[in-house]
């Protein structure tokens, strides 16, 4: 039945893998990654736009008109410069024929003093920069998730050797008892038990191989790559159980600083607001052609100027937009708060992780080597006649779960430990 079980790992793929290449292809390929830098060429693009306030607005027209109203009639002949003493004629201007007028024009604006424009713009930049720190922050995240990812496919390989060492075991004692149940020496029910304890660790081996593949393919999901491939950890598990424990979250960790600059820009959309109760500056021109023929260029006209405009009052309008964003601001100020403590608070619980964990793999590795000799001195016994099947069989279940309980032990070591790297990185942007 073994050799079956093996045969899911002989027809997939299998590649090895270290962490670092995992971090690499995570952290370039990971679709949450690509999202985080596509709201950065948004705010980019956002930003982009408020060029307007430095550069002008130029606009091109061609308008065809023909009218028999009596203004605009005479005004049309007026544009194209076409007025002779005849249209002075009273039945003329009263009751006038059909007048085109073609005109093509150009019309420039120019902002000048804008103080609003000049704030958002400000806010506009700011707001780059809290997706370029979102994004550094997606991708610490998204390092911990691989790092964890990483430790649970170590956590299964290394469930597989408990179980392919178990099984051995078992194969040894069946084969043992096997021999003396031929002999008459023991009952029938006792090779029976070992029949079902090689049933049982055979089952659980399959379980451990599905988790491999489940492991690989949740790596694969972060690496941005097809699943199926089955990876083999070539990174060891690292025991270190030291811990600095006067490690402290960083005030400029990337998401801290996300969550100060939108308060920044946010202030900067409070000032905008307030400055756009401020007289605006700016300039305006045309320049036009007027013929009666179409794509006539008969006369030509220009109109320059500029305009200072003041919105004295707007119905309480800017005054509740204030109002509104100062809350606005108000409530980011407070998650930011609240995102702090709750780091420091996770930062705790990540020290006493770590503490418990080392001392679990401390009191494991005596278990583990109690639970062995055990084993040895009740195989021993049991090939004397001294002990009977279940006895030999319980044993082996306790080796195998004292080293399971190892291996968990070391995940959750190694987990908070990159828990707390995460939690305390800093960063410079």
């Amino acid at each position: 039945m073994l050799a079956c079980l093996s045969q899911p790992f002989a027809q997939t793929n299998t590649s090895p893998l270290s962490l670092a290449d995992a971090i690499s292809k995570a952290t370039q390929n990971n679709r949450a990654v690509n999202l985080s830098k596509l709201d950065e060429q948004i705010a980019v693009s956002n930003y982009k736009q408020t060029d307007a306030i430095y550069l002008p607005q130029v606009g091109l027209s061609f308008t065809a008109m023909s009218t028999n109203n009596p203004l605009n009639a005479f005004g049309f002949k007026l544009q194209q410069k076409s007025i002779s003493q005849a249209d002075f004629n009273p039945d003329l201007l009263n009751h006038p024929n059909g007048t085109p007028d073609f005109t093509t024009k150009i019309e420039v604006q120019q902002p000048l003093i804008n103080m609003d424009m000049l704030c958002m713009r400000k806010g506009a930049a700011m707001q780059t920069e809290v997706y370029q720190y979102k994004t550094k922050r997606t991708k610490e995240y998204l390092t911990f998730q691989v790092q964890k990812a990483y430790l649970q496919l170590q956590l299964a390989y290394n469930a597989l050797r408990v179980l392919e060492d178990a099984l051995q075991t078992t194969k040894a004692v069946y084969t043992f008892t096997d021999n003396h149940y031929k002999q008459g020496l023991i009952q029938k029910s006792d090779v029976l038990n070992v029949q079902v304890q090689i049933n049982t660790v055979e089952s659980n081996l399959a379980k451990a191989k599905s988790n491999i593949g489940n492991a690989s393919d949740y790596l694969s999901l972060l690496m941005g790559q097809p699943t199926g491939i089955i990876y083999t950890a070539t990174d060891n598990t690292a025991m270190d159980t030291e811990t600095d424990s006067t490690a402290t979250i960083a005030t400029n960790r990337s998401d801290f600083m996300a969550m100060q600059k939108a308060i920044e820009a946010s202030n900067l959309m409070i000032k905008s607001s307030k400055m756009s109760e401020f007289p605006k500056l700016n300039a305006f021109g045309s320049y036009q052609l007027n013929d009666s023929r179409m794509l006539g260029f008969g006369s030509n006209a220009y109109l320059v100027g500029a305009q200072l405009s003041w919105d004295i009052f707007k119905g309480n309008r800017t005054k509740n937009t204030i109002a509104t964003q100062t809350l606005e601001r108000n409530r980011l100020a407070e998650e930011l708060t609240q995102q702090k403590e709750q780091s420091n608070l996770e930062l705790s619980k990540a020290k006493r992780d770590i503490s418990d964990a080392a001392i679990e793999i401390a009191t494991q590795k005596i278990a583990i080597a109690q639970a062995e000799e055990s084993l040895r001195i009740l195989q021993n016994r049991y090939e004397q006649g001294l002990v009977n099947t279940t006895d030999v069989l319980m044993a082996t279940t306790q080796v195998s779960q004292q080293k399971f309980a190892m291996s968990q032990a070391v995940f959750n070591l190694n987990v908070a430990k990159a828990y707390l790297q995460f939690l305390t990185t800093s960063t410079n942007k």
